[in-house]
């Protein structure tokens, strides 16, 4: 047995066996709802920023300090976009979405990828289009403008992004191994969910404390997505062994019983 402190997350046996698919729990559907709301309204911070930006363009003659507002302008719009990437990354985690709509599915999960590109881009466009500037202004408002919309394309960018049916598959596969129990357990550093608190890659020295949850919390709150390979072969060998204890004794075969004849 583990040594370690063992914090159960709250709301871990509420979620049962989901076999139409993976369903979000109301709590968490509430909880992503609002980071959405945050998500646009920080999206809305980025956009007006943008705008502020461009009409500083068509002002004749230039504010004082032209540049250092525009630069400014522009580190605030890369902020609000990556704050409002951050948050809707983390709200899909809560409550991913389906990969049978490809459409749809692009549009949640790759959100602030679409936004960075609104938040920036005509903004670069308006630069290097602009009468008012001359070459080294386009220059370094340009460049700058350019490089924070390939920044926040990145941040807003889901790389692995969570769907309903990698959560049905990996809660099916732990029910499976795990006698129908959607239970695990992680680290804050740990890159696996492990089916046993007593398994050797997190029962080390540096872990303080091992959390237990369901693989939809490990996601959420971790976005963990790897089941650990020795929990799983351990659970293999064990359900192998269930199985030959309570399979029926085999019937003679004719050779035994001519032999026993």
């Amino acid at each position: 047995m583990s040594d370690k402190k063992i914090t159960k997350i709250d709301g871990a046996d509420e979620q049962s066996t989901q076999s139409r698919g993976f369903v979000p729990t109301e709590e968490s559907k509430g909880k992503a709802t609002q980071l959405r709301m945050f998500a646009a309204l920080s999206w809305l911070g980025a956009i007006g920023a943008q705008i502020w930006a461009i009409t500083f363009l068509f002002k004749q003659p230039q504010p004082e300090n032209f540049m250092t507002w525009m630069i400014a302008l522009i580190v605030v719009d890369l902020a609000f976009a990556i704050l409002g990437s951050y948050l809707w990354k983390k709200s899909n985690r809560l409550d991913p979405a389906s990969e049978k709509n490809k459409f749809m599915f692009f549009m949640q999960s790759q959100l602030g990828l679409v936004v960075a590109v609104i938040a920036f881009l005509p903004l670069v466009i308006f630069v290097l289009t602009s009468k008012n500037l001359d070459g080294k202004q386009k220059g370094i408002i340009g460049g700058i403008a350019a490089v924070a919309l390939v920044i926040a394309g990145i941040t807003g960018t889901d790389f692995n992004p969570p769907t309903v049916e990698q959560y049905t598959e990996q809660t099916a596969q732990v029910e499976g191994l795990n006698n129908g129990v959607n239970h695990v357990f992680w680290t804050k550093s740990g890159k696996s969910f492990h089916l046993f608190q007593d398994c050797h890659t997190i029962n080390k020295k540096a872990t303080t404390e091992i959390f237990q949850g369901t693989v939809a919390q490990a996601r959420e709150l971790k976005n963990i997505t790897d089941l650990c390979d020795f929990c799983e072969n351990k659970a293999e060998k064990n359900k192998a062994a269930e199985n030959l204890l309570e399979a029926p004794a085999s019937e003679e075969t004719p050779v035994e019983a001519e032999a026993a004849e």
